[in-house]
């Protein structure tokens, strides 16, 4: 595989900024340093990028990754992780970085074409959730994905400050077709479980160009089954000596994640997705440098959520409702909290537009707006007094509404080179407006929660955020072989029309008052070719990550969860950098960069499960200083060793503990020195990948995570359980064969090792997955 820089970005027609110029016979000609972004199809990244990048290009994937869905392409990233937890996963899939745990969303910025997929209507998964939206992209659909680690390009908001992902998709230059199905089995064993579930997908894409216009069309279905994710339980210790409750059998012993016992009493959810997805892409060359673009998404998404009781009574009947005895101890009634059914419907558009210069002169600019709307977004639930198997054909429960949250963004960009392409300085520039809106209302439904109508109000939720910014950073070339980045960004942030109203609380309906705020966060960087084969780059960038308007506004209340929103909640404000080496090795590409980030007012979100309320309670604070140390080694070669033979890899080390908080968990200090969540102090990827012919290739990939914590406190000391985050060691397989021109077929295993771990839910076990392609 070829995640290098180098081989990536001749790939993608990126030059890095001290090379890859030509000579006077027109060879290129290698050197390090900064990317600058310049021909092929274009990135929404910056033309100047100061700090760590990497990238992938669709031949790469094809050859060395089992991608089921978008986010797969970015599997084997140094120090980057997605956590997905099935195929198809929409509503917890979210990106981690250096210093950014999988609890934190909002702490990255994804696109694709340059239009925002990420979710900044609120952070993580607390009550609602808001991974970014990867199923607008399709893996058929990818040229190349581009990666830049930390805040330090000024064109980005602060919440860059993990990375940047750019999913650039391909547009034709002749006609094109391309057909995909594949198939994903996955034999899953715990507890009492004992299954297979599978996914299956279809994908159809034509386009072509002729004269100024080119079109580019893609549909797909994805229909999955995903392992149970949720399971309920009783603490051990609650159960009280007695003959009261049903007698039960089936219900299995472990520990939770603070290591005390508990039974589990089944599985809660487990999803049955069917996706639907229609991109649309359209451009026209206005002049020969002039292009203008425009992208329809739609993604349609139907999703139900079944659970299964461990449990039998005498009769051997399954229990799902009342009071229940485990071993001569009487535990509280189960519910329909405990097993509950969920119906879900959801379509979401997108749209995208922008006009852009391509000159290469003295001065290009870009105009682009982006739109994406939950034109529907409904969750139908049974209530708690409503159990299996009544539940199944109706009875009472909720509605949570979701229609006519969104957001949408408009740019203004400018790449001026007031001495050429070939002089000292270039300067990107632009001003930036994104605007949020959230309206979740949740209504009881008394007869029927599968069909019925709403009734009664229970929640409603809502409020927008907006960011106008404008920024500008230029590269200066100030010596040779010397490169310096400065640049600035100037954001103003106002939060208003907030209101929060949860039925039966004494606060009633409550209107927030609006707020606003202003930063500026400086950026800097440099770049030495200290030697022709070997660059040393250091960038520092401060990054203002403002709330959410879910953390904001956003309470949520449903029969088995609960999130507590915070309207006075402070920015987050972070201060990173970032010192790298970089040694061309011929073949190879080798990288050494020490990273450091101080962030202050951190905003988190903590879910836990409160065993006497008998579900999740989530809430959101800011922690007072967050600081994270921490080193990346990455390796990339083609041809190492033997030709056809590439060799990729990285280990990262990071200590991130929170060294002040004036809020605990239990007691004042309790979470002082302790781990961030979610940031393992080590990590790895590898990637090997054989060219035998040019009919076969295969790959191996394996991936490690050392031990995380979920809670500031670090009190969920078992990791290897429901709600646990443990480390893990997966090894990753793929065969592909080109049949003809034409035609080809793979054939992977993910997970080949079977290892069985956790991120509050369980992860994929071993899973077989089946590839065909058609290309014309």
């Amino acid at each position: 595989m070829r995640i290098t820089r180098v081989a990536a970005c001749v790939a993608a027609g990126l030059q890095l900024a001290s090379g890859w110029a030509q000579d006077a016979g027109g060879r290129s000609e290698k050197a390090l340093g900064d990317v600058v972004v310049r021909g092929g199809q274009p990135s929404s990244l910056p033309s100047q990028i100061p700090a760590t990048t990497e990238a992938i290009t669709r031949e790469q994937i094809e050859q060395s990754i089992n991608a089921t869905d978008s986010e797969d392409a970015l599997k084997y990233f140094p120090s980057l992780l997605v956590r997905k937890r099935y195929v198809g996963d929409y509503n917890h899939a979210i990106l981690s970085s250096r210093a950014s745990g999988t609890g934190n969303s909002a702490r990255s910025a994804v696109y694709a074409d340059g239009i925002l997929l990420s979710n900044y209507l609120g952070n993580g998964v607390g009550g609602l959730s808001f991974p970014p939206r990867w199923g607008l992209v399709t893996p058929e659909e990818i040229e190349r994905v581009d990666v830049m680690y930390g805040p330090f390009s000024a064109a980005y908001p602060g919440n860059s400050v993990g990375a940047v992902v750019d999913y650039v998709t391909r547009m034709p230059s002749r006609f094109e077709a391309h057909a995909r199905v594949g198939s994903v089995t996955q034999p899953f064993e715990l507890y009492n479980t004992d299954a297979v579930y599978h996914a299956r997908q279809a994908s159809l894409s034509m386009g072509n160009k002729a004269g100024d216009w080119a079109w580019l069309f893609n549909v797909s279905r994805t229909d999955s089954e995903g392992q149970p994710l949720t399971f309920a339980t009783r603490l051990v210790a609650a159960g009280t000596p007695g003959a009261p409750g049903t007698p039960v059998t089936g219900a299995v012993r472990d520990r939770n994640n603070a290591n005390a016992p508990i039974w589990i009493l089944g599985t809660g959810t487990q999803y049955h997705t069917v996706q639907d997805h229609l991109k649309v892409k359209l451009a026209y060359d206005v002049s020969s440098t002039v292009r203008a673009a425009y992208t329809f998404g739609l993604w349609q998404n139907t999703a139900d959520g079944k659970p299964v009781s461990y449990l039998r009574n005498a009769a051997g009947q399954p229990v799902y409702g009342g009071a229940i005895n485990i071993e001569g101890r009487s535990f509280a009634a189960v519910t329909g909290a405990d097993f509950a059914l969920t119906r879900e419907s959801l379509t979401h558009f997108m749209h995208g537009l922008s006009v852009r210069s391509r000159t290469q002169g003295s001065f290009d600019w870009e105009v682009a707006a982006s739109l994406y709307d939950y034109d529907q977004d409904s969750k139908r639930q049974n209530g708690a007094a409503n159990i299996l198997p009544g539940a199944a054909s109706g009875g009472g429960g909720t509605l949570a509404d979701g229609a006519g949250t969104g957001w949408n963004t408009l740019a203004f960009k400018g790449i001026w080179r007031p001495d050429g392409i070939q002089g000292a300085h270039v300067v990107d520039f632009g001003v930036q407006q994104d605007s949020f809106r959230l309206a979740y209302l949740t209504s009881n439904i008394d007869t029927d929660w599968i069909a019925g109508p709403p009734a009664a109000v229970a929640s409603s939720v809502g409020g927008r955020t907006r960011l106008r910014s404008v920024y500008a950073q230029d590269a200066w070339r100030f010596a040779p072989r010397w490169k310096a980045v400065l640049g600035g960004r100037a954001e103003r942030w106002t939060a208003w029309q907030g209101h929060t109203g949860i039925a039966g609380t004494a606060a009633g309906d409550i209107q927030w008052p609006a707020r606003s705020q202003s930063h500026v966060s400086p950026k800097a960087a440099v770049s030495w070719q200290w030697l022709p084969d070997t660059a040393l780059k250091a960038a520092l960038g401060r990054a203002v990550r403002f709330p959410t308007v879910g953390e904001l506004y956003g309470a949520t209340s449903t029969v088995n969860a609960l999130f507590i929103n915070d309207p006075g909640l402070r920015p987050e404000k972070s201060w990173t950098t970032e010192l790298s080496a970089e040694k061309d090795l011929g073949n190879a590409l080798a990288r050494l960069t020490f990273f450091a980030e101080t962030t202050r007012d951190a905003l988190y979100s903590q879910t836990s499960f409160d065993a006497a309320a008998n579900r999740n309670i989530g809430r959101v604070q800011n922690v007072d200083r967050i600081v994270t140390r921490g080193v990346e080694l990455a390796y990339n070669g083609n041809d190492v060793l033997a030709r056809g033979l590439d060799l990729g890899g990285s280990i990262t080390y990071a200590d991130s503990t929170i060294r002040a908080n004036s809020g605990f968990v239990a007691t004042p200090g309790d979470t002082i020195g302790k781990q961030q969540p979610n940031i393992p102090k080590w990590r790895a990827t590898a990637l090997a990948s054989y060219r035998w012919n040019d009919k076969w290739t295969t790959s191996l990939g394996a991936r490690y995570s050392g031990r995380q914590f979920r809670t500031l406190d670090n009190s969920d000391v078992n990791g290897a359980t429901y709600q646990g985050v443990s480390r893990y060691f997966t090894v990753d397989a793929r065969v592909r064969y080109q049949v003809n021109r034409n035609v080809s077929a793979a054939f992977g295993i993910e997970n080949l090792n079977n290892d069985r771990y956790w991120n509050f839910h369980p992860y994929p076990q071993r899973s077989y997955v089946l590839e065909m392609k058609v290309d014309l």
